[in-house]
């Protein structure tokens, strides 16, 4: 497995920053796993001053992002000739208050890893929680390291889907109804907790008692509603189907959402797509077993 790696200057500019924080909790499992980092100039010179993944095979450095080095990565995660010109997602630290991050090579990162069903990483935690669902995949024992993050009991899960997507959840919500009904708590917005709930009632669960908790419209401002749950430390993950192919009108909200997870790096942990969710599910299960 390859995946693409930059962290804006925030996230690599210091001993105890960002990036530094993930490879000290998953460098032994990065080496495991042999998992390919086709790092970005700043963030693999800054990953080599730190004496960090030295000797690592598959490390490997790309111009800098002013050069093109994220161009090229939103190209590898589409797909180029061969093989090894290929990635199978992106790992990209955001600061969400770096310009760079709006750049339009940032943003089709995120877009083409969506449109591919391939996994975009931009906290800490999701990192975290990847390298752990890579782990159990490969048969390898968990990492006592990530109980945390897989102490479902005690969390909140926030459950949302732009319109074209709505479908894609209530399929991946009834395929891991025992998964997702863990968690200490399910939010989300407008019709997507409605359906979701009308799904959980004829599965059982106690009618009238919501299996999530309804908060407002995407556009009315759901959105907004739990970004600030995920500021205060209150929502630790987020399962966001979007549809990247069409214009919404309420982006600036679902950026604020994202921001929201971006800001709190170590805490929140953010799964983009049905594919990258079922692979996600599956581990858990696997994990607990």
């Amino acid at each position: 497995m390859r995946l693409g790696l930059a962290a804006n200057k925030l996230h690599h500019n210091e001993e105890n920053a960002a990036l530094f924080r993930w490879l000290r909790a998953c460098e032994s499992s990065i080496r495991e796993l042999d998992l390919g980092l086709h790092a970005v100039g700043r963030t693999h010179d800054a990953i080599a001053a730190a004496g960090m993944l030295r000797g690592h095979a598959g490390l490997k450095r790309y111009p800098y992002g002013r050069d093109g080095g994220l161009m090229k990565l939103v190209a590898e995660v589409v797909g180029m000739p061969g093989d090894e010109r290929t990635l199978d997602g992106a790992i990209y630290f955001i600061d969400p208050v770096d310009p760079s991050s709006i750049f339009p090579e940032a943003i089709a990162l995120k877009r083409q890893c969506v449109i591919h069903a391939k996994p975009f990483i931009s906290t800490v935690a999701s990192a975290r929680d990847f390298i752990e669902v890579e782990r159990i995949h490969a048969g390898l024992a968990p990492d006592r390291g990530a109980d945390a993050l897989h102490a479902l009991e005690s969390q909140t899960l926030a459950l949302i889907a732009h319109d074209a997507m709505k479908p894609a959840m209530l399929a991946f919500a009834a395929e891991n109804f025992d998964v997702l009904s863990r968690f200490a708590q399910r939010i989300g917005t407008g019709t997507t907790s409605q359906r979701l709930n009308e799904m959980a009632w004829s599965r059982g669960w106690p009618q009238g008692t919501p299996w999530v908790a309804r908060y407002l419209s995407g556009p009315m401002g759901g959105d907004a509603q739990i970004a600030d749950l995920v500021l205060e430390r209150r929502c630790q993950r987020a399962i966001f189907f979007e549809d990247p192919h069409v214009a919404r009108q309420h982006e600036a909200d679902i950026q604020l959402l994202e921001r929201a997870v971006t800001t709190v790096t170590d805490e929140a942990v953010c799964i983009t797509s049905p594919a990258v969710a079922k692979r996600w599910a599956d581990a858990v299960r696997l994990r607990t077993k």
